[in-house]
């Protein structure tokens, strides 16, 4: 076929525009001219004046390009200037901008106030959300090379950004890296981020809050290798009037240390190694200070979590009592009290509410652990009248009622006796 046959038709006198993605990829990025533009919005309001510093950020967003250059927006908002690579700041003659939190006042009241522009300007542009996060933690990496009064200021804005939901938590991660680690400078960020979040929100909320960040096992970590430890962790936050948080460390511990208990309680028991699985108990109840009402609740949990149990009800009743049977030695020797052999049944009970495969053999197990010693007559006839917990209450109260009248009629009997004689 000739060329003729193959060319394609043109429209005579028609423009052809590039694509407007194409025409985006071709401009060039200019961060120091989006700065320069961008001191001069901040420049024109009247000194001081934040309501008017926002209504020029929240007007200049429909010329500026805020989403192309968010790293640069927030590295001027936060620092007052930009940032060259290794952390120091560009130097090209260019004075800072005349807002940003390193120019607000070294007090809570004043940084307050600059925290309040960045939710105006964030509620007007919420795409900047990522922009400003990933500054953030950018900026905090080098709070090595701030003025000491500087990083101050950024801590206690940060507590800020995080207790209001400006910011996640897990912008402090980078504050684990090594050397400032080893200086004590992450733990001395951390703490005035800490003690601001805590002035506008609660412990549980903070212990939450970290939980999401992936940080809650990791606040210890802020400590310099030679200080990673409890009582350091105490004596530091205690010093700084914070005790509310090493109350939620010592929480957060123990809780750490019943779950490996009841980990190990499995993995001895399914190895069939119950002399040592009881040594390994008394060690550790004596060393976590638990009573035997705290730490029976372990021993259960450990003793159910080491069995695979089947699917088929038959099976499940079979296996159940099987392994009450098999462990009660085990739980008898943590249930020596009438108070822990009530806190016994009161996890039980729950155990059982909570799976419904269990529910209908409480008690079948009740009784088995009668027999066998673990519990006693007055504590289960205490549980019926007052100690049942709230959960199922009435199924295993319907459940238990041939039980306890037996048990009251034994007990009548036994009154009955003793007179006589």
């Amino acid at each position: 076929m000739s060329n003729a046959t193959n060319a394609k038709p043109v429209l005579q006198g028609v423009k052809i525009r590039p694509r407007k993605g194409v025409q985006k990829a071709t401009a060039k990025f200019e961060p120091t001219v989006f700065r320069d533009s961008f001191i001069s919005v901040l420049s024109a309001a009247a000194p001081g004046n934040l309501d008017e510093i926002s209504s020029k950020l929240d007007t200049a967003g429909n010329t500026l390009e805020y989403r192309r250059y968010a790293e640069t927006l927030f590295e001027i908002l936060i620092a007052g200037r930009l940032l060259a690579p290794g952390g120091t700041f560009l130097e090209d003659g260019t004075p800072a901008s005349p807002f940003s939190i390193f120019q607000a006042q070294d007090d809570l009241a004043s940084i307050r106030k600059h925290v309040e522009v960045f939710h105006k300007l964030m509620r007007r542009y919420k795409y900047l959300q990522r922009g400003f996060e990933d500054t953030l933690m950018n900026l905090l990496q080098y709070i090595n090379k701030f003025e000491k009064e500087d990083s101050n200021k950024l801590a206690i804005a940060t507590g800020l950004f995080c207790s209001s939901g400006l910011a996640n938590l897990s912008v402090l991660s980078v504050l684990f890296k090594e050397h400032l680690v080893k200086e004590g400078l992450s733990l001395e960020f951390v703490t005035a981020v800490f003690k601001t979040y805590l002035i506008d929100q609660t412990v549980d909320q903070f212990g939450l809050n970290l939980y999401k960040a992936g940080m809650s096992d990791r606040l210890l970590d802020f400590f310099p290798p030679n200080k990673r430890d409890e009582d350091s962790f105490a004596r530091h936050f205690e010093a700084e009037d914070m005790k509310q948080l090493v109350t939620f460390q010592n929480k957060k511990q123990l809780i750490m240390r019943k779950d490996s208990i009841i980990e190990n309680v499995k993995s001895l028991l399914e190895e069939s190694k119950i002399p040592e699985c009881l040594t390994y108990l008394k060690t550790q109840q004596k060393e976590s200070g638990l009573s035997e009402p705290e730490f029976i609740p372990l021993v259960w949990a450990g003793m159910m979590a080491s069995v695979d149990w089947g699917t088929r009800v038959d099976q499940i009743d079979n296996q159940i009592l099987k392994q009450v049977q098999q462990y009660s030695k085990l739980l008898n020797a943590f249930c020596t009290s009438p108070k822990t052999e009530i806190a016994l049944m009161q996890t039980i009970q729950v155990n059982f509410y909570e799976d419904a495969r269990f529910i209908k053999q409480y008690r079948a197990v009740t009784q088995l652990l009668y027999k066998n010693d673990v519990l006693t007559e007055s504590a289960i006839l205490y549980w019926a009248e007052k100690g049942a917990k709230t959960q199922g209450r009435t199924v295993f109260m319907k459940q238990m009622e041939p039980f306890i009248h037996w048990l009251k009629n034994a007990s009548d009997e036994e009154d009955d006796s003793e007179d006589e004689e």
